[in-house]
């Protein structure tokens, strides 16, 4: 466990409830985040302490999705549908309502923006005329997660029926499914060489799956003592990071998943409810997580030789 040294480098407060959501940008030093308050807000990692405004929304947001293309966030109003903010201006810029559930999870791919909702459906949107241009349903339980594995031109989708779906990306069309967890599929993501796909889940487990070999299983692991929320790998794909209902944060090696270091409240200031997003950021190396303590931690780790 001596082998990551880790510093807490700043505390983000300014949410008045659970933070449910996170997005990066292009610009490493810029961050999103949102939650139950209806707040959604963005971060300058050289400026930490002093979050902006960008917009209000009435229900809870539990996705955020920055459209790098445009240069625009999508916000998953719950209940609503999405707002498109021009969040520089912190101005909108147009909305689609297409379901009266809850979003999930929101990707952009190339002029499509794709959403998960609470009944199931894989919502496919024009960015063109934000129109929708089909709805998958392949369950009557929530959509969890969304991952997008670009050389494969597919992409990964959790259900809380326990499957994960493999869908092509160019006509939609069902490729593989599997039962993955013994509950709901809480987080997904390919590594950055979409060589392996991560899934985590309510089960309190972590499983990995090998892409190139029809998403076999390549080893499970009990990662945490309740719910892992979320996964995300470090830029050069040597580690990730996964969060929990457990209140902690665990960093892995992404080659043996061998545990390497534990976040937590006594030892590190670490969150103290529930962890429910995290990301691994290109700017110092950081790891940002969000939490139902309200409030955002940016973690800076050293790699000791």
């Amino acid at each position: 466990m001596g082998l990551i040294t880790v510093e807490k480098k700043a505390t983000l407060k300014g949410h008045n409830d659970s933070i449910y959501a996170l997005s990066p940008s292009q610009y490493s030093n810029i961050i999103f985040s949102a939650g139950a308050d209806g707040v959604v807000a963005s971060w300058d990692l050289e400026d930490p302490e002093n979050g902006q405004l960008i917009a209000k929304v009435p229900n809870s947001v539990y996705a955020l999705c920055y459209d790098l293309e445009r240069d625009q966030l999508i916000i998953g109003h719950n209940f609503e549908g999405i707002h498109i903010v021009n969040w520089q201006e912190k101005k909108e810029i147009s909305s689609l309502k297409f379901t009266d559930k809850s979003i999930f999870c929101l990707e952009v791919e190339g002029q499509e923006i794709l959403a998960g909702t609470g009944d199931g459906e894989l919502v496919v949107i024009d960015t063109q005329n934000l129109l929708v241009k089909m709805k998958i349903k392949k369950s009557e339980e929530s959509l969890r997660s969304l991952a997008i594995n670009k050389s494969g031109n597919e992409i990964a989708a959790g259900y809380s029926d326990n499957m994960i779906r493999i869908f092509d990306l160019v006509d939609y069309g069902l490729k593989h499914e599997w039962q993955a967890h013994d509950n709901s599929v809480f987080g997904l993501e390919y590594s950055p060489n979409d060589q392996v796909l991560i899934s985590t889940g309510r089960d309190a487990r972590f499983k990995a799956w090998d892409v190139k070999n029809t998403y076999s299983l390549i080893e499970q692991v009990i990662g945490h003592m309740y719910t892992i929320n979320d996964i995300s790998f470090s830029p050069d794909g040597k580690h990730f990071v996964t969060c929990s209902m457990d209140k902690t944060l665990k960093v892995w090696d992404s080659t043996e998943l061998k545990l390497l270091k534990v976040i937590d409240k006594a030892r590190h200031a670490g969150h103290g409810t529930s962890v429910n997003k995290v990301f691994w950021s290109t700017h110092n190396n950081e790891i940002i997580s969000c939490s139902d303590d309200r409030t955002i931690s940016v973690w800076n780790l050293s790699f000791n030789k």
